[in-house]
């Protein structure tokens, strides 16, 4: 028996829950996954899992074997990442997650790039505004806009989201050009309702350091970032979009800024990766590049690099990486910026 192999085997079943879901993040049938786990309860001569129809739990035995899997696993990843820096570049599959604007407005268009400086990475994408989580799904590192409560992360803060509150001429011809916020009350907003929210998003405006919400009557509501600026452009209502998104049409005049100066809150833009486990070669590189990319982003404020442990979850928010959505209702900075930070 390969233990190395078993252990990694192992943890993947635990952190994916599923020997099926574990068979595909490592490449393997399902059968070979569940021998590889019932060799090494038999080398071990202890039951590690607790299997019934709907789940799998750990046995005690199994939550004190799991914990010393990761931490050799995750020394065993920080030596080959070291040696790979000396030695060779990074090499293997990478799974990532990142909202669907900046996937293909940012990441995608300079992955040449990337292909250029590490062809032995090979990446795995996931695109869009539904929250992910890094363990049932295994991905390895995500973009993550907004406030970080998961405290299974850790984050790097990579850049800020500005956002433009904007309408189409054709909208403002028919309902006026709003000259304050007072104003805004007689218009008509797009809603955006975040995969699995309870609730669309208001429009939000910073002032004077004060946090400003509004709940305007709502033309039609969609669930797509997208789809959303979309609407804007065909005059169905007043959005609130990242100025990334926006800047094309504001140039050619098919949206039009409304009070420039009462700006939305700005959304801090993150790198994030599951806090028990070392980066790997392949994803650090991938770390320390997309943070150059939105360091060269001239639409992107680039903030000091840091890494920082993330503060326990509220009972009401989603602990899988954050969307767009969820980004659009933060009210400022992270708190988790008090918390501990640690070199990258």
């Amino acid at each position: 028996m390969d233990r190395l192999q078993a252990m990694l085997v192992f943890t993947r079943v635990v952190d994916s829950g599923s020997f099926s879901r574990a068979a595909d993040t490592l490449d393997l049938a399902r059968a070979s996954v569940t021998v590889i786990v019932q060799n090494l309860e038999t080398y071990l001569k202890v039951h590690l899992l607790q299997r019934s129809t709907r789940r799998l739990s750990l046995t005690p035995e199994g939550a004190q074997f799991y914990d010393r899997c990761v931490r050799i696993l995750a020394d065993i990843d920080e030596m080959e990442g070291g040696m790979s820096i000396v030695g060779k570049m990074p090499q293997g599959k990478l799974r990532i997650d990142t909202p669907g604007s900046i996937g293909k407005t940012l990441l995608i268009p300079a992955l040449d790039n990337f292909r250029a400086r590490y062809p032995d990475i090979e990446l795995i994408i996931g695109c869009g505004d539904k929250p992910v989580d890094l363990i049932q799904e295994a991905v390895d590192c995500a973009i993550k806009l907004g406030s970080l409560v998961d405290s299974s992360l850790v984050a790097r803060r990579i850049g800020t989201l500005q956002r433009v509150t904007a309408a189409a001429p054709r909208y403002l011809e028919h309902h006026g050009v709003p000259h304050s916020i007072d104003d805004l009350c007689a218009h008509v907003c797009v809603r955006y309702l975040c995969p699995g929210a309870a609730r669309t998003t208001d429009l939000q405006f910073q002032l004077n350091e004060r946090m400003i919400e509004l709940n305007l009557r709502g033309s039609v509501t969609v669930n797509d970032m997208e789809a959303y600026l979309a609407c804007g452009l065909k005059g169905l209502g007043i959005v609130q979009v990242p100025r990334f998104m926006a800047m094309p049409y504001l140039r050619s005049g098919e949206l039009v800024e409304i009070l420039p100066d009462c700006k939305p809150n700005a959304t801090p833009v993150s790198v994030v990766y599951l806090q028990n486990r070392h980066l790997s070669g392949s994803a650090r590189a991938f770390v320390d590049w997309i943070a150059e990319v939105f360091e060269n982003a001239p639409l992107f404020v680039r903030e000091a690099r840091k890494e920082v442990p993330l503060r326990p979850a509220e009972p009401d928010h989603p602990t899988g990486v954050g969307d767009l959505s969820r980004a659009m209702s933060t009210t400022g900075e992270s708190s988790s910026d008090s918390a501990t930070v640690q070199a990258l």
